[in-house]
This record gives structure tokens, sequence and C-alpha cells, in this order.
């Protein structure tokens, strides 16, 4: 895709300013600042970034104000990220878009109900009485079980896998090999062995969700496992059996959540950070990169490390074990200190 600079600006409403502005230019793409050339649009969001915009050679830079110092033109806008986000989707690669219909390898069951404009790929299995939304897409390979709903606009990319039961709502996505619904990790022993307790729950899936690639989110014991309107989950995440998570979460890669935890609304949880069973994590808890959360999180928290404490404890905490080594050395001092105060009183004697 290529557009003026005039077409980008009034597209995502900016206003040009600079000296000797080419409004014919063309931009093709977006680039980070180091990398830009006059065909790239690139943007200032930090002072990391202001520092090397005198050097920038890029063919447009957007800011939300107008920068001293830069020689090429700028597109100044409401907010960068959301512009940025703008210019991404209009400069993207051109693809080929997904054929309208059923490919003549799916196989769908007579009972499935078809919204219009589905696409439905290769390879594709629809079990019975499952309910397909208008302009549904299922690539390649996605196994959808009985009495599945998903809803209008929705996109599961290839082999994506959603069990019986399950319900999926409009305008998600879910990324290559994620898998919706597989029974959960729970088990009772017995008789020495362990034995698989029946998981006769579904999930369910809210509206706007985003689900990663090879991404798990196993279905209830009883009730539902529910993931929360507009949370966004990230590449290979766990989620047990019956967990509910709130609205506008984020999940980053590798993150582990146990069965039947609840986290509040507007969550945020950096990578590989695991949560125990049974636990509450209130609205807006901000969880730090591999922290391991043991126990309840009031609201508004950011937890740190693992034991996950909140974070100026953790930070104590921290400084304290970083101190061990002089700690230790100290000690050992003190200790013969004591060992030769305690043989002079011993030849005293």
């Amino acid at each position: 895709m290529k557009l003026t600079l005039k077409d980008l600006a009034d597209r995502i409403n900016a206003q040009v300013i600079g000296a000797a502005v080419d409004e014919a230019r063309l931009i093709r793409a977006v680039s980070a600042m180091d990398a830009a050339g006059p065909e790239h649009v690139t943007f200032i969001t930090s002072e990391r970034h202001r520092a090397g915009a005198a050097k920038c050679q890029a063919g447009a830079v957007l800011v939300a104000e107008a920068c001293e110092g830069l020689s090429c033109p700028q597109l100044v806008v409401d907010c960068v990220d959301r512009a940025l986000i703008d210019c991404l989707t209009l400069l993207a690669p051109p693809l080929k878009p997904e054929a309208k219909g059923i490919h003549a390898t799916a196989i769908v069951a007579d009972s499935v109900q078809l919204g219009q404009d589905v696409c439905i790929g290769p390879g594709v299995i629809i079990e019975e009485d499952a309910v397909i939304g208008q302009g549904v897409t299922l690539k390649a390979g996605c196994k959808i079980g009985q009495g599945v709903k998903i809803g209008d606009h929705t996109r599961l990319d290839w082999n994506v896998v959603v069990y019986h039961g399950c319900s999926i709502g409009a305008h998600v996505i879910i990324q290559a090999n994620a898998t919706i619904g597989a029974v959960g990790f729970g088990y009772a022993h017995y008789g020495g062995v362990h034995t698989l307790v029946p998981h006769n729950g579904a999930v369910i899936i809210e509206d706007f969700v985003e689900i990663g690639a090879s991404s798990c989110i196993d279905r209830a014991k009883f009730a539902n496992t529910i993931v929360g309107i507009g949370t966004k989950i990230d590449n290979l995440v766990q989620i047990g059996h019956n967990v509910v998570i709130g609205k506008c979460c984020l999940l980053a890669s590798q993150v582990g959540v146990a069965g039947s935890t609840t986290l509040g609304d507007g969550v945020v949880m950096a990578g590989q950070v695991g949560v125990a069973d049974n636990i509450t994590i209130g609205n807006g808890v901000t969880v730090a990169a591999q922290s391991g959360v043991m126990s309840h999180v009031p609201a508004g928290q950011t937890v740190v490390w693992s034991p996950a404490l909140e974070q100026s404890q953790a930070m104590r905490v921290v400084g304290e074990v970083l101190r061990l080594p002089k700690t230790a050395k100290r000690v050992r001092q003190i200790c013969k200190r004591l060992d030769k105060l305690e043989a002079s009183e011993n030849d005293k004697g």
C-alpha cells in the first residue's frame, strides 16, 4: 500500500507542518526512526525517540505537538499511538481477501446454522448444532465442536480448536493453534491413582477479545470459564478451569492462571507471571514479569517478585537480598571475633 503525504494526513486527521512540505511525496510503510527513509512514516512517543529526531530521514513523523530540530514534515495528531495504529493499518502489505462461502473440503453438519458472508476454509470441521454468525472467518484446519456459538465478524486463524458447548463473542480474533474448551487439569487421587474429574462446564469468550497463538483456555468443571469483553491475551498463555477474567485485561506471553481464580477489570500481567488457584486479583492490578502470585491482591496494587509482594515492600526485600553477600561476610567476621574471644576466655580459665 502507498499513499501521498496529503492523503495519509487526511486519513489520520493530522495537521502537516514543516518547511517546504511536499504533499505529493509517497509514503509506503511505517518504520522505526533510526531506519526510516524518505518513503517511511515514523513516530515520536518518548524522550528516547525525541533524542534521535535531529538525524531523522523519514518522509514524515507522527508527533503530538510540534518538535523543534526536525527537518522532515511533521504530522501533528491528538494521539500518536492511535495514529500509529491507523498508519500501520493503512500501509499494511496487501493480502488476498478470504474467499466467501464454504470450501469444498470443509465438513459442515446439516444442523449447523451459518450466517451470511461467512468464509469457511479448507479442512474446516463444524459439528452438529453449532451457530456461526455473520461475516465469520474460519481459516484452514479449524475444528468447531457440537453446539458451539460464534458471534458476528469473529476470525479464527489456522487450526484453532473450539470444543463442544463453548461460546465465542462478536469481533473476536483467535490466532493460529489456540485451543478453547479443552478439559481442565483437575484430578482426584484415590485408590492409588489420579482420576480425572469430569469437566461439564464450558468457556465463554466475550466480544472484542483477542487470543494469541497456541494459547489454551480450559473448560470449567461446572458453570463456565469466562474471558471478559475487550481482554487481550498474548501467545502461549494458559488459563485454567473456572477462571473468570474481567474486562479489558492484558495478559502477556507465558502467563499461567490456575483454576478458579478471578481477575478483576483492567488487570495487567507481564510475561511469565504465574497465578495460584482459588485467589482473587482486584481491579486495576499490575503484576510484574515473572512474579508468582500466591494470595489475594487488593485492587489497584502493583505487585512484584515471587512470591508476589506489593511493589514498595518487594523493593525493600530485594534490597536486603542484594545485601546478603555483604551481610554474610560481616557475620563471618563477627563469628571469628567471637571465636577468638571465647578461646581467650578458655585460656584464662
